[in-house]
């Protein structure tokens, strides 16, 4: 038995309603790994866990994304043995915490030249990035795709890979500091949206022809303004919903506005089976391995600061990629 300080939540709400408490983690059962974990992702979507955006199960615990060592491995398992580096992205809350239990089909070996840390910064957002330009709506050489959030984890590795397939990266974010670091990590343009026109930026980048995809990662207070910046035939991708929820979309509305195509998609869907998990997670290193991604590291939190770390990610105030240590 290991006492674990894990963070969780009663009900759903205020950053507040998070706490810190210790907790008793029993060894491994069938397929599964107990993990010491030593590097905790900070996502957007802790925030809708935390929030009531996406409905839980109470009390439950917070975070989806860390990188540790293996400690014991249950019956049955045998990709993995203790003292083993390991990472995961997904599954159910309960990262925010300095030990767990994870069932091995959803872990990922780490190489030892990978710095855990970096590892929990990047796998998430990066298996994001990945589907999304590789699987979701591929795009390469002759495309324009707009990203919004272009400073954030996300968006700034959306930036360096979009990039490299040769795509025109058009990023949005806030402030002559978040433009600037856009810029610097892939983005042919960046629009300001605290002192730009949005949509007229757009038509004058692409010479009144539009975008062939929107990745669109805001989604109430964006919306119009993605669906009229693509071309005919173009793809709205609406994966984030950091304003509510996007409008219902018509299929008069597609239709009117040149055949438009609109999906919602998930990581989960993406990564449902092992194979599909680990090709992704693969191409993620390999990118980072080849110097064709950086990552950006933002701020770090102990797990004592949770309160803060939320309300910074939901306030704007964070770039990159942050990290919470246990």
């Amino acid at each position: 038995m290991i006492n674990a300080n894990a963070v969780s939540i009663k009900r759903q709400g205020a950053p507040e309603e998070m706490v810190l408490e210790q907790q008793e983690i029993a060894a491994p059962g069938a397929g599964q790994l107990l993990i010491e974990q030593k590097a905790l992702g900070l996502n957007y979507q802790d925030v809708y866990h935390r929030s009531g955006f996406y409905p839980l199960s109470l009390p439950s615990g917070i975070g989806t994304e860390a990188a540790g060592v293996v400690l014991a491995c249950g019956e049955g398992v045998d990709e993995f043995k203790p003292g083993d580096r390991v990472a995961y992205a997904g599954g159910a809350p309960g990262a925010y915490s300095s030990h767990r239990i994870m069932p091995a089909d959803r872990m990922v070996k780490l190489d030892d030249g990978v710095e855990l840390g970096d590892v929990a910064r990047v796998l998430l957002k990066g298996m994001t990035v990945e589907y999304l330009l590789n699987r979701c709506v591929p795009i390469g050489t002759g495309k324009t795709a707009l990203v919004y959030a272009a400073a954030g984890g996300v968006g700034l590795l959306a930036g360096q890979w979009g990039h490299h397939l040769g795509a025109t990266m058009i990023g949005i974010a806030q402030g002559e500091a978040k433009c600037s670091l856009a810029r610097a990590n892939g983005y042919s343009h960046v629009i300001d949206r605290s002192c730009e026109d949005v949509a007229a930026r757009i038509r004058e980048l692409t010479g009144g022809k539009g975008v062939d995809v929107v990745y669109d990662s805001v989604g109430k207070a964006s919306f119009e303004t993605s669906i009229n910046a693509l071309k005919p035939r173009g793809t709205f991708v609406s994966f984030g919903t950091t304003t509510g929820a996007p409008p219902a979309v018509e299929a008069a509305q597609l239709q009117k506005l040149g055949s438009l195509y609109f999906t919602r998609p998930t990581l989960v869907t993406y990564t449902a089976s092992r194979q599909e998990l680990l090709d992704s997670a693969g191409t993620v290193f390999r990118m980072l391995r080849d110097g064709h991604l950086r990552v950006h590291r933002g701020a770090d939190y102990r797990l004592e600061q949770v309160v803060q770390a939320h309300h910074d990610l939901e306030s704007g105030r964070t770039s990159g990629a942050c990290l919470i240590i246990p």
